[in-house]
C-alpha cells in the first residue's frame, strides 16, 4: 500500500477527500453563483468575432440549449 498505510486509512482517507471536494464545490457554486450570467460572457465573447463566425456558433449554442 502507498505510504505504509493499511488499507482501511487509505480507503478513509480517500473518501474523506472526495467529500471535501464535491462540499466544497457546491458551496461555491451556491455562494458565487459561477454559471447564472454565463449568457452574458458568451454573447459578450461572440462580439469579437467575425459575423459569419458568429451566426454558426450562435446557432450551434442554441441547439444545445446553451444560448435562448
Amino acid at each position: 500500500m502507498p505510504a505504509g498505510v493499511s488499507w482501511g486509512q487509505y480507503i478513509s482517507f480517500s473518501v474523506a477527500a472526495m467529500l471535501s471536494m464535491l462540499a466544497g464545490s457546491q458551496v461555491v457554486h451556491q455562494y458565487y453563483k459561477p454559471l447564472r450570467d454565463l449568457n452574458v460572457y458568451v454573447t459578450r465573447e461572440l462580439q469579437n468575432l467575425p459575423e459569419n463566425v458568429q451566426e454558426k456558433i450562435k446557432r450551434e449554442l442554441q441547439a444545445e440549449g446553451i444560448l435562448k
